[in-house]
């Protein structure tokens, strides 16, 4: 008898189970990689792998399942981590960024820099998002624009790495196969 699981020709509901298994296991890695590396920025906050594996989630699942992934599980590090009054806003913030690159990255995929365009741009809501959230909780926009820098660099480590990672992955045809948005 012929093992399902070691053939191409799966059933509608298993192309489902696996996208929302996927799906959920992008969302605990974005989860951990927020968490696990923590460098404590001067505004109260800290850099981490987060925005990697949000931009990761957006190329390889596409910006659908890639926004479901980013924004349930860094919210997810948000309430583990005790920043719960980021928890919404992050939700909102990193699926909106998920959403902006995975759109962008299939609009432009092979064309020469389509994919770190689609990240940098991708890092536009994030940073734009934070600010605007951190002047809702200080009720001031210079105040909460001291996070801007932090933002930035935590921006451009997402992207450089991301795409790193992303463009080592394209180069198996089993990731591939696997994950065709890439």
């Amino acid at each position: 008898m012929e093992n399902r699981f070691e053939t191409e020709h799966f059933s509608a509901a298993d192309k489902r189970v696996r996208s929302i298994v996927t799906t959920a296991l992008l969302a605990a890695l974005a989860c951990a990689a927020t968490m696990v590396i923590r460098i404590p920025s001067p505004t109260g906050g800290y850099l981490n792998l987060g925005d990697t594996v949000v931009l990761l989630g957006a190329f390889l699942l596409g910006p659908w399942a890639g926004a479901l992934a980013g924004g349930i599980g860094s919210a997810m590090a948000d309430a583990l981590s005790g920043y719960v009054v980021y928890v919404p806003a992050t939700l909102v913030i990193k699926a909106v960024m998920a959403l902006t690159s995975g759109f962008l990255y299939r609009f432009l995929r092979d064309r020469t820099g389509g994919m770190v365009l689609a990240a940098l741009v991708g890092e536009i809501p994030m940073v734009v998002g934070y600010w605007l959230f951190d002047a809702l909780l200080l009720h001031s926009w210079a105040g909460s624009a001291a996070g801007i820098p932090s933002n930035l660099v935590q921006a451009g480590f997402g992207v450089a790495v991301s795409v790193f990672l992303a463009a080592a992955l394209r180069k198996s045809g089993f990731v591939r196969s696997r994950f065709p948005n890439l």
